[in-house]
């Protein structure tokens, strides 16, 4: 068996939601165990407690620790013996049960790793953000684009310098499978993305285009100031936005640019970025994200690959690697490494170590409400024709 370090033992996990038809629960549970370094031995799949243990066995959890909802889960987890109880619970369900979903698991003791949006609003992120700070536990986001090699590379190389000061930033997520109305077919997806009461106040802004505006904020550690935004349906009778475009004025003078689209023909998961620095540039595909091209003015383009044995790659971009270069990794593994990253937290929590809620390489709390943060300030900006508002969350991190 694998175990972590000083803990000798494999994390135990359980997954709230992720019951049959669920897209992004799979992905949670495929990504936390690829590792080695956690089990999958609990769960609250379901709201409903029937479809929960019929859901049970499509994880090989057993019917008696699948649970109808997260106080039940709780409650009968925290009266197991030290040695069966859960350490962490993954939240994978529509963006309006976050809060209470976290919540609950946090006041019962336990690490959680959270689906983006954090919460339904952003008065409901503030809260969790005390709530975490008062459990002591690992609280991480999962913005999973973060987990890629070449992002976490360019992060190094940006924050070192090696593009200079930035001063422009791109960053694109562009969609096309909401062009029709597909949320009035029994779509499941579709439906909870496209309902103001299950999604929040925004649609593809809250779906996709924190995305983009956190890829952004990670790579660069540039801080916001002031945003402006146009949303637009242009589906008609659809009850949120499905197209939206913000310009964000940065602290250091920059401009940082956000494009979202789900009505894009042909368009898939096509989320990119590109970064204009005073001594180089960069850009990365998230469809092609084993390669990251830089440029410099009188240099050839240079093109990096995903490979962890190349001199070119920094330690950043090496720690987030798990294959010999050639071997593409992608979104199961990239998801996968923010699960690796805040098991080390875990770990330390678990043995006592002392670690930090807030200065990670894993979004954490401070990423969830700042996306939450930007949610809002869009909608209201978009509300008022484009004006500008203030674009800078306190908890906003470099």
């Amino acid at each position: 068996m694998a175990t972590n370090g000083a803990l000798n033992r494999k994390l135990r996990m359980a997954l709230a939601g992720g019951g049959q038809g669920s897209f992004i629960g799979r992905v949670h549970a495929t990504a936390a165990v690829l590792d080695n370094r956690a089990a999958l031995v609990a769960g609250a799949l379901s709201s409903n407690a029937e479809k929960s243990k019929a859901s049970a066995a499509d994880y090989d959890i057993p019917v008696s620790r699948a649970y109808g909802s997260i106080h039940e889960l709780v409650a009968a987890e925290n009266k197991l013996p030290a040695d069966q109880k859960i350490d962490f619970v993954s939240v994978a369900t529509p963006n309006h049960t976050h809060f209470e979903i976290a919540k609950a698991a946090l006041e019962g003791g336990f690490n959680v790793i959270c689906d983006k949006p954090l919460t339904f609003d952003l008065a409901q992120a503030e809260e969790l953000a005390k709530v975490v700070t008062k459990s002591g536990c690992v609280f991480a986001v999962s913005h999973n684009y973060t987990g890629y090699p070449l992002v976490r590379q360019a992060r190094q190389m940006i924050q070192s310098g090696e593009l200079g000061e930035i001063q422009a930033i791109r960053s694109n997520y562009i969609q096309g499978w909401l062009r029709t109305r597909l949320e009035t077919s029994d779509q499941k997806q579709a439906a909870w993305r496209t309902d103001p009461k299950k999604s929040g106040a925004a649609g593809c802004f809250g779906d996709i285009a924190t995305h983009a505006y956190n890829l952004a904020r990670y790579m660069t550690g540039v801080l916001p100031a002031e945003l402006s935004c146009h949303l637009k349906i242009f589906e008609p009778g659809r009850a949120l936005d499905d197209y939206g475009h913000a310009v964000i004025r940065l602290e250091n003078g920059g401009l940082l640019t956000v494009t979202a689209s789900q009505i894009s023909h042909g368009r898939e998961n096509d989320l990119f970025i590109e970064v204009d620095g005073t001594k180089g540039a960069l850009s990365w595909r998230q469809e092609e994200p084993n390669v990251m091209i830089v440029r410099r003015n009188g240099s050839p383009h240079a093109m990096y690959t995903r490979d962890p044995n190349a001199p070119f790659m920094n330690e950043s971009g090496k720690a987030a690697c798990r294959l010999p270069s050639g071997h593409p990794e992608a979104f199961f593994e990239a998801f996968a490494n923010v699960y690796r990253t805040a098991y080390d937290d875990m770990i330390k929590r678990a043995t006592g170590e002392k670690f930090s809620q807030t200065e990670t390489i894993y979004p954490n709390i401070c990423d969830g409400v700042e996306g939450m943060y930007f949610i809002q300030q869009c909608v209201a900006s978009s509300a008022q024709n484009g004006a500008w508002v203030p674009a800078k969350h306190p908890l906003a991190r470099k």
